[in-house]
């Protein structure tokens, strides 16, 4: 073998990549490849700790160790910029949230015949893997896998299919069922059984109309920034409660001493609701439920939030709206904020915290800021999602 078999790094969905641009499953940097192919372990290639892996998709990288997995996340993000033709500012260490912190997962199940698989599916497949263990979910999410088990054996038909999302917020597991049949009155006991039995903060069905709670004793909230905010069924949060802190430090950071700030695609508040303990804010979310929670949330604890249910892909705020704050923060979903962009290019404004869950748009997005003027000062690489190749950012622009 020669420095040409050497795996010198892992490409976007997993693989390790030769010198010579051979790509090899299973593959850390420091690896080696004989010449029939076989990877030879090198010092970044660590013991997968979960029976699944590799064939769960829940999880890539179980292969590389902490320092292999952080180089990944950095280097997903300069790729990313380089192919928009622009250069990576001062990147952070990356954040990696430990094991077993995933506080929000999204399941699918299964019946086949008496058996009931219930977990992710495998890699590029439809085909479920019955989760026996997981590294990566919080203790109490993957309590109720068993008991999930045998409820969903009654609900769900042979040969058919069933969603399963769970979320652990202030009360407990918000435990959300789609696809699911619950006629009579044996079936809806049985949900309110399970749900008294396990504690759960709130069970909800959906069974093509939305989510319909069938138990709440207590209204479900995530609490941000100190503040109780409710938590729609299904709704959207940060999917561990360590990088949630992690960027919300840095866009703190980001925003410097800025005291009127417009955060856009706001949610429930995940931003809005820390800054606004010394900052007025303008939060703007298109999300209906959401923005009306953080309203509701921002209002009964006295916080300096003022909540706009708006469109930002039809309708961004414009450069003159802009310009009324000191400083922006935005969090667009995966397609990121092109149509916003182009109105911050415009606005008289000198601080941009800008957090993305993709690479990819954050980079496109990033170069028509820079060609508008502004800079990109620094990166902050986030790991949620442990082991896996989805890799989140906080990023701090200046002018």
């Amino acid at each position: 073998m020669n420095d040409a078999d050497l795996i010198v790094r892992i490409a976007a969905r997993g693989d390790g990549v030769t010198a010579d641009g051979r790509h090899a499953a299973l593959a850390a940097p420091g690896d080696r490849l004989d010449a029939s192919g076989a990877v030879h372990p090198g010092p970044h290639h660590a013991a997968p700790p979960c029976r699944h892996f590799p064939t769960c998709g829940g999880c890539q990288l179980q292969h590389v160790d902490d320092a292999a997995f952080a180089d990944f996340a950095t280097a997903r993000i300069v790729g990313a910029l380089h192919a928009q033709g622009l250069d990576a500012p001062e990147m952070r260490v990356p954040h990696i949230s430990p094991p077993c912190t995933r506080r929000r997962a999204s399941l699918r199940a299964e019946r086949i015949g008496r058996r009931l698989l219930l977990g992710f599916n495998e890699a590029g497949s439809h085909r479920i893997v019955d989760l026996a263990e997981c590294h990566v979910l919080r203790p109490e999410l993957f309590a109720l896998m068993v008991p999930l088990r045998g409820l969903l054996a009654t609900l769900v038909r042979d040969r058919r299919a069933a969603d399963v999302q769970m979320t652990l917020c202030d009360q407990g597991v918000d435990l959300l069922l789609g696809k699911v049949e619950v006629d009579g009155l044996g079936p809806t006991e049985a949900l309110t059984d399970f749900a008294r039995a396990h504690g759960l903060a709130r069970l909800s069905i959906d069974d093509g109309y939305g989510p319909q709670a069938r138990w709440e004793p207590d209204a479900a909230t995530v609490t941000l920034g100190g503040v109780p905010v409710a938590l729609p069924a299904g709704g959207f949060l940060q999917a561990t409660a360590d990088g949630e802190a992690a960027l919300s430090a840095a866009v703190s950071e980001a925003l410097g001493d800025a005291k009127t700030v417009a955060d856009l695609f706001a949610g429930l508040g995940t931003f809005a609701l820390p800054l606004s303990a010394s900052v007025r804010v303008l939060a703007v979310e298109g999300a209906r439920d959401a923005a009306l929670a953080l309203k509701s949330a921002a209002g009964r604890a006295g916080r300096p939030v003022f909540v706009e249910h708006r469109d930002l892909f039809r309708r961004p705020l414009d450069a003159k709206e802009l310009g009324r704050f000191e400083a922006v923060a935005l969090d667009p979903p995966r397609a990121g904020a092109k149509e916003q962009a182009a109105e911050l290019v415009k606005a008289d404004l000198a601080r941009l915290a800008y957090v993305s869950c993709n690479p990819a748009t954050f980079a496109r997005d990033a170069k028509m800021l820079v060609d508008g003027g502004w800079r990109l000062e620094w990166i902050r690489p986030v790991g949620q999602f442990r082991w896996s190749t989805h890799i989140e950012l906080a990023a701090a622009f200046t002018r």
